[in-house]
């Protein structure tokens, strides 16, 4: 009888550990960026940015703004990045994004550190 107990555990910690292997891949249980899920581009506009230390390389900053795109009316975001303080983000400053279709909080940085005036 413990035999059969122990089997049933084993094929059930199985199946989680494949169920949430594919959620970070973003296959059929959900996921991110990754899954088949549209995606769309918007703009963020600055309104809030946590001030520039005064240590070199690439320090944490916190955004504040305005992400507006095709299908999202205005909806304020904020999130936390590794920037390099040579080029610290600024109030006014207009940054590409993307994120789901709908779901303007899951938002990221379309291209980090590929474009002028963003750390990476």
């Amino acid at each position: 009888m413990l035999e059969i107990a122990m089997l049933i555990m084993m094929v059930t910690t199985l199946i989680a550990m494949v169920v949430l292997y594919l959620r970070g891949r973003g296959g059929r249980f959900g996921g991110g960026f990754g899954s088949s899920r549209p995606i769309e581009t918007g703009s963020l506009s600055v309104t809030g940015v946590s001030p520039c230390p005064d240590a070199d390389g690439e320090q944490y900053v916190t955004i504040t703004g305005e992400l507006s795109g095709p299908s999202v009316p205005s909806t304020v975001v904020y999130g936390r990045f590794a920037w390099d303080v040579r080029r610290w983000p600024a109030i006014g400053d207009d940054i590409a994004v993307v994120y789901p279709v709908g779901k303007p909080d899951r938002w990221r940085l379309a291209h980090p550190g590929a474009r002028p005036g963003l750390g990476g």
